[in-house]
């Protein structure tokens, strides 16, 4: 599994990043896009108390042991594959065994949510209102009315 960690983005932003980065990160570790994902937790950059989200941006490659001979490959490619949505960027890689990861993948449903994949489920109370219906409306008379 590839994880790469996105500080100081918009969450919209990575996940624009995520879809034209992926087949690209896949394609250089040669494993299945299945096994790449972005993170981008609500962060901000701080630098001497001024906030520089999305200025200078920290990106966090978590890849097995074996792949880190690719690492100036992947850096270019996180560095150019960024584009303009940043300033400045610096990526930071940290490797681990594949022995250190463990996962539990229910066969019975999609192993990732997709446009392909999601279901569309009908509001049980149609926002229209049909033909004779009455909008609630405010009750503008004297509610105390034959009460003394």
């Amino acid at each position: 599994m590839i994880t790469i960690t996105i500080y100081g983005l918009d969450q919209f932003v990575v996940g624009n990043l995520s879809r034209e980065l992926t087949p690209l990160v896949a394609k250089l570790y040669e494993v299945s896009e299945d096994d790449v994902i972005f993170l981008a937790p609500q962060t901000m950059v701080f630098h001497k108390g001024t906030e520089q989200t999305s200025w200078n941006i920290l990106i966090h490659v978590n890849a097995p042991k074996k792949v880190s001979v690719l690492q100036d490959q992947m850096s270019e490619l996180m560095l150019h594959g960024i584009g303009d949505v940043a300033i400045n960027v610096a990526v930071e890689f940290y490797y681990y065994s594949q022995d250190d990861r463990y996962e539990k993948i229910n066969e019975s449903y999609p192993r990732w949510l997709s446009d392909e994949n999601l279901v569309s489920i009908d509001d049980e109370y149609p926002e229209d209102l049909e033909e004779g219906e009455e909008e609630d409306q405010i009750y503008t008379g004297d509610i105390f009315e034959g009460i003394k």
